[in-house]
């Protein structure tokens, strides 16, 4: 039996890398998606991969950093598929700065596309997942929630908020039936993942140098954070809340 059968996911940032991968993954084992995004058409285009594999697909333009839009979306897809079991929140930025060297407009950016835009869209999701009688929120937080790396101060302080985020949504909403949890990836090869690489000064040596980091000894790839998600959202997982799990290779086991 597939493992997300009769389940509808509402997955932001759907239209590239890990977003992606997780709407695949979601429709080859039985749920209904709807991806949303601020770009129409690379959603429009999973939307079709999975019309093509035989799954059903919604595609949603959508800014996680305004609330309305947010609102919209989640209201359009529950219309279309009739319920919404499972969100996962995935939409984000980074810039690589310190402190010092990042600007109000970077900050600002970096907050909301991570953070505010995971509190917008969970915030939405539990009217729909009430109505469904419960389901399962899988936060794509980030291995510098849990430690830090030079030069990456507002993002470290975004992934950080989502997973606390992730916990006290747990906690006041496990009577609801409603699961919350974090997924924390390392270097993952995404289009997102090596804009932080080409902002260093050498490219190619940083990708070594990170991989070098990593005990399995590799980058992670979006497949391996889809994987787990589907975990998250399927009944194997109905014990678990509250969690972030270090995705990462190895990376934060020293």
């Amino acid at each position: 039996m597939l493992r997300l059968a009769g389940k509808v996911a509402f997955i932001t940032g759907g239209g590239t890398g890990i977003g992606r991968a997780c709407a695949l993954a979601f429709a080859r084992e039985g749920a209904e998606v709807a991806t949303a995004g601020r770009r129409k058409e690379p959603l429009e285009k999973v939307a079709r991969e999975i019309a093509g594999a035989g799954g059903k697909s919604l595609a949603l333009s959508c800014d996680v950093t305004q609330r309305s839009l947010v609102e919209s979306a989640l209201a359009q897809a529950e219309k279309h598929f009739g319920r919404v079991d499972t969100i996962v929140n995935n939409a984000g930025a980074v810039v690589v700065a310190t402190v010092e060297h990042t600007s109000d407009a970077d900050w600002d950016r970096v907050i909301a596309a991570n953070l505010t835009g995971t509190f917008f869209v969970s915030r939405a999701a539990l009217a729909p997942l009430r109505r469904a009688g419960g389901g399962s929120i899988v936060n794509i937080g980030s291995v510098l929630g849990l430690v830090a790396r030079k030069d990456r101060a507002a993002y470290c302080a975004a992934k950080a908020g989502v997973s606390g985020l992730t916990r006290a949504m747990a906690l006041d909403h496990a009577h609801e039936k409603i699961r919350v949890n974090c997924i924390c990836p390392t270097l993952v090869e995404t289009e997102l993942g090596m804009l932080s690489i080409q902002q260093t000064a050498n490219a190619v040596a940083e990708i070594q140098k990170r991989i070098g980091e990593i005990p399995i000894g590799r980058l992670g790839k979006p497949e391996d954070v889809a994987m787990m998600a589907v975990y998250l959202a399927s009944e194997e997982a109905s014990w678990v809340t509250g969690a972030s799990f270090p995705l990462d290779g190895g990376l934060t086991a020293y």
